[in-house]
C-alpha cells in the first residue's frame, strides 16, 4: 500500500491561517488588572493555557497593539477570569474596543485588589514572570498566586468564529490518554 500525503499548501494568507486555527476549540478568558490610576482594565483572551504545575504557571498572548496590555505589564499583576457559558455578553464587552468595560459587568476585588468578574467558572491571580516576542503578540508567562472558587457550570467556548456550548455528556478518556494532560482533574494519582 502506498502512503497518501495530506493535501495542503505553503501559500496561504492570514485569513486562511485564521480559518485553519479556528478549527481548534478554545475557552474564553478575560484578563484583568488595574492601570496606574487604579482603574480596572481588561480584555477578552482565547490564547490562554495552563503551562506548569510546579511551579504553577499560566500563559497568555496579548496582541502588541492592545491598549490594555501596557497597563497590565506596568502593574505586573493580573487575573485570568475563565468565562462560563452564561457570559457571552461579558466576552462581547471585553472583546470590543472601548474605555469603560467594567460599567456593565459585575466584579469584585481579588486579595491583591485586582478585578475578578462575577460568575466566572474560576479565576487565578498571577504575577508576570516573563514576556517574550511572539510575532504580532507577546507571550506572557504568569505565576499563579491565588486561585478562586470553582463554579459548577459549563465553559464558554469559541469555535470556527462563534460561541459553542458543551451540551453533550462528558466523556472521560482512558488513563493512558490522560497522562500528559496538564489540566486533568482526576486527582494527583497520575502524577
Amino acid at each position: 500500500m502506498v502512503a497518501r500525503s495530506p493535501f495542503g499548501t505553503d501559500e496561504f494568507d492570514s485569513r486562511q491561517f485564521r480559518t485553519a486555527m479556528g478549527q481548534f476549540c478554545t475557552g474564553i478568558t478575560v484578563i484583568t488588572s488595574k492601570n496606574s490610576d487604579d482603574e480596572p482594565v481588561g480584555f477578552a483572551c482565547q490564547s490562554f493555557a495552563a503551562l506548569s504545575l510546579a511551579p504553577p504557571l499560566v500563559i497568555f498572548c496579548p496582541m502588541k497593539t492592545s491598549r490594555t496590555w501596557p497597563a497590565i505589564a506596568e502593574r505586573g499583576t493580573f487575573v485570568v477570569n475563565i468565562l462560563s457559558n452564561r457570559q457571552q455578553a461579558v466576552s462581547a464587552v471585553f472583546g470590543a474596543p472601548g474605555q469603560d468595560k467594567f460599567s456593565s459587568v459585575s466584579w469584585d476585588s481579588s486579595p491583591a485588589g485586582m478585578p475578578v468578574i462575577r460568575d466566572s467558572l474560576t479565576w487565578v491571580e498571577c504575577t508576570v514572570e516573563t514576556v517574550t516576542d511572539g510575532g504580532d503578540h507577546y507571550v506572557v508567562v504568569g505565576r499563579a498566586n491565588i486561585l478562586g472558587d470553582v463554579l459548577q457550570d459549563k465553559p464558554l467556548l469559541f469555535y470556527r468564529g462563534g460561541y459553542l456550548s458543551t451540551e453533550h455528556p462528558r466523556v472521560t478518556p482512558a488513563q493512558e490518554e490522560l497522562d500528559n494532560f496538564l489540566t486533568w482533574n482526576g486527582g494527583d494519582t497520575w502524577l
